[in-house]
């Protein structure tokens, strides 16, 4: 631990000679460089962060700032984007001396990597939102999705009350399921509802092993525990790599439920896998499971993609 906090300590003191030397040598700024060297997605744009968060210059800093501020007001989003980030792209290029004619392929995929970081930190404020948002019996939109969520999963047994035995079927705890979104609140719920009707193929597959007389577990309660650790992988950084790899989206609420529908699908897998002897064996599992999901998005070239396969258990 001692070593490591001197070399950061001297990494510190040496980046500003390190990046004078590779700016004369290579004539490039650290950001060309590695728009230039490092592979598009995960690799590139975690480094493109990297390099503006611990710049020490002052406009850099404070176009950092000014974009941070924008995703405060919550009005960073695609349809403004050309208004926040051209301002933005024209002082780096001002600051780091680089003529937008003679590098232009540098300029696009720099502001591909601003709309990517940027997104993911916009990403994480709507996720809090929904975390932070109380599961509440009196509000319709709320009552209305929860109904949708047995709906789609059950939809040959119709509820026989709004309180009912029934919800234990796809794993609630009791009679009521509003109680299980204490932790997470309305994002559990729509994570849930995502993975069911986006998925329905998979969600019924997922559920079916979850009402096995062996192996089974409580389907619902599960998800949300997923969805808190989609939730923790988001606010560490760790899904950086998921979302910035994916060539299609931006991060976004979507985006997220992908991800989480892609760990309940991989979790479900790992835990018939393990057959395990009952429930106690849940939070070793559980452990197991997120251990190798840190490590394969330790891997900036990882991709992860749902892929079903039928089995019979």
């Amino acid at each position: 631990m001692i070593m490591f906090n001197l070399w950061s300590v001297l990494q510190w003191y040496l980046r500003p000679f390190i990046k004078w030397f590779l700016r004369k040598t290579t004539k490039l700024c650290e950001l060309q460089r590695i728009c230039y060297g490092d592979k598009a997605g995960a690799e590139r744009t975690c480094n493109v962060e990297k390099s503006l968060m611990l710049s020490r210059t002052r406009d850099v800093k404070e176009v950092v700032s000014f974009l941070d501020s924008v995703v405060y007001e919550r009005r960073f989003v695609p349809r403004n984007f050309r208004e926040f980030l051209d301002p933005s792209i024209a002082i780096i290029l001002r600051v780091k001396k680089i003529n937008p004619k003679l590098h232009s392929s540098f300029v696009g995929s720099f502001r591909r990597c601003l709309e990517q970081i940027w997104s993911y930190r916009c990403l994480m404020d709507q996720v809090e939102h929904l975390r932070q948002t109380h599961f509440d019996s009196n509000n319709n939109e709320h009552e209305e999705k929860l109904l949708k969520l047995w709906s789609v999963l059950v939809p040959h047994a119709p509820l026989e009350a709004r309180v009912t035995k029934q919800w234990q079927y796809i794993g609630f705890q009791g009679d009521d399921p509003k109680t299980d979104f204490r932790g997470m609140g309305l994002l559990g719920l729509e994570n849930l509802l995502y993975f069911s009707m986006e998925y329905p193929q998979v969600s019924s597959h997922v559920l079916s092993h979850s009402l096995h007389p062996k192996y089974g577990y409580t389907f619902a309660i599960v998800g949300i525990n997923i969805t808190s650790m989609a939730y923790y992988l988001l606010k560490d950084g760790s899904a950086k790599t998921y979302m910035f790899n994916s060539k299609q989206y931006l991060p976004n609420v979507n985006l997220f439920h992908k991800f989480y529908c892609y760990l309940f699908y991989e979790f479900d897998k790992m835990w018939i896998e393990s057959k395990p002897a009952n429930m106690m064996e849940f939070s070793d599992i559980f452990k197991k499971f997120e251990n190798a999901v840190r490590i394969e998005l330790a891997d900036p070239a990882s991709v992860f993609r749902i892929n079903v396969e039928v089995d019979n258990v």
